[in-house]
């Protein structure tokens, strides 16, 4: 693993020609999570909506040199016991060359600040169950478990 100074790393928002890295990232993500099998075409379309059409939501990205090391995606709704809109954080990952620096803290806290720029009044997340190392980040930047359950239905 390379050490990188904080100074090294910018957080910002991704371009369309992010597409192909911020596919990888998701093979990534998807070889590791037990609900979901990697499939490029289906991530590339996904991708593709939410970087064509902003008011989706965005994907928020960890640079270093240039090269996008981690990701985290904000889909946004709208809440009616909130009245407003909130989002539904997806997709986070840092590249493995990359864990263990706190850039996976560092792009959370950035899409927090820039989902209360956006004035987003709630941010969930869902994480696999067994995700020690997500669920310490998510609770150092102050969610909480929710008493809610996940269900789905595929279509």
């Amino acid at each position: 693993m390379t050490r990188i100074s904080d100074t090294a790393i910018s957080f910002e928002p991704a371009q369309p020609s992010d597409l192909l890295a911020l596919s990888a990232l998701l093979t990534l993500l998807f070889s590791q999570e037990h609900e979901f099998t990697p499939d490029t075409a289906a991530q590339q379309r996904g991708l593709a909506v939410i970087l064509e059409q902003p008011d989706t939501g965005r994907i928020l990205v960890a640079r270093h040199q240039g090269e996008v090391i981690a990701m985290v995606s904000l889909l946004f709704t709208i809440s009616t016991a909130l009245g407003g809109r909130v989002a539904l954080l997806e997709d986070m990952v840092v590249n493995p060359t990359h864990r263990g620096q706190g850039i996976g803290s560092q792009l959370l806290a950035y899409a927090v600040e820039f989902a209360r720029t956006y004035q987003i009044l709630r941010i969930t997340l869902l994480t696999d169950h067994d995700n020690s190392a997500a669920k310490q980040i998510y609770q150092q930047q102050g969610f909480q478990q929710s008493g809610m359950q996940a269900w789905r239905l595929i279509l």
